[in-house]
């Protein structure tokens, strides 16, 4: 089934804040790989790996981490740790850097359904909740604890990407209120969880429809603006959203063009950062070289 014009809107939006927003996940993801393996040889590795500040070079090594995941989760299917890896590192590969729609699909779901087993493994009573009546999937994300809120993340975030990457089906589409249910849990459970890593997506569902469809874009506007608070403005993709998710929508082109220019001004060295800053530095040269033709000269 086809979705209706405005939810095909909102998830052309979504798709393209989803592959700025899958960058964002690649520390967590590559460390809990080499964590749970090869120890601090291979943390370095990891760490290298998102200090990259060649976005190229990355895509074409993070395949190789990718079949290494899959060996290491049929060897040991019920790790939540592994599989929690599996969901942030498949999720951030094909949000960020996957360009055919149907390879990006396909690898987006196979995070999904690794984060769906990686939130059961720790957390049993959301176990076949995923298509369960939403009362019942609402009730387990409730019961969720502090000590949930890396597999519960890692899941909301490999689901978002899915339902980007499948935005022309409505069954997809409708998932969006359980991934917001999720994320909001935990929100509340740990606010500066990740540096407020958490808060970029729910600023993008917030801007997901003006706010004559039902959208919040001045919640969500706050929301990218505590992400920023939060990272002590090193995060330069929470930044880029706001400009490109609120400004654009807003209309606001002083505010798109001075947040562009701060990007671009900034250095995107950061510890575990650097990889997402390079490429918000990217999408923020695309994004004020096509201003003039969004808000008119």
């Amino acid at each position: 089934m086809k979705v209706d014009s405005a939810g095909a809107w909102a998830f052309a939006r979504a798709g393209r804040a989803a592959a700025a927003l899958g960058a964002l996940l690649a520390l967590s993801a590559c460390s809990a790989v080499v964590s749970s393996s090869t120890g601090r040889m291979a943390d370095g590795v990891a760490g290298a790996l998102v200090d990259q500040n060649d976005p190229e070079t990355v895509r074409q090594a993070a395949p190789a981490y990718l079949v290494l995941l899959d060996g290491m989760i049929a060897e040991d299917p019920d790790n939540a740790k592994l599989l929690i890896a599996g969901a942030e590192l498949y999720s951030t590969y094909a949000g960020a850097f996957v360009d055919d729609p149907e390879r990006a699909a396909r690898l987006a779901r196979k995070g999904r359904d690794y984060g769906w087993r990686g939130l059961c493994r720790e957390h049993r009573a959301t176990c076949e909740t995923w298509t369960a009546p939403y009362d019942e999937f609402e009730a387990a994300v409730r019961a969720l604890a502090i000590e949930d809120v890396p597999a519960a993340f890692a899941c909301a975030t490999a689901w978002a990407t899915w339902i980007s990457a499948n935005r022309d089906d409505w069954s997809a589409v409708a998932d969006k209120a359980r991934v917001d249910a999720l994320i909001r849990r935990v929100v509340e459970l740990d606010p500066s969880y990740r540096k407020g890593t958490p808060y970029l997506y729910l600023g993008v569902l917030e801007t997901l429809l003006p706010a004559a469809l039902g959208g919040r874009p001045e919640e969500g506007r706050r929301h990218f603006e505590q992400a920023i608070e939060l990272s002590g403005g090193r995060d330069l993709m929470a930044k880029v959203l706001l400009a490109s998710e609120y400004a654009r929508m807003a209309f606001d082109r002083d505010l798109h063009d001075r947040l562009c220019r701060e990007v671009l001004g900034a250095s995107p060295e950061a510890p575990g950062l650097t990889l997402s800053n390079t490429l918000a530095q990217e999408r923020a040269q695309r994004l004020l070289d096509s201003s003039d033709d969004y808000f008119g000269e």
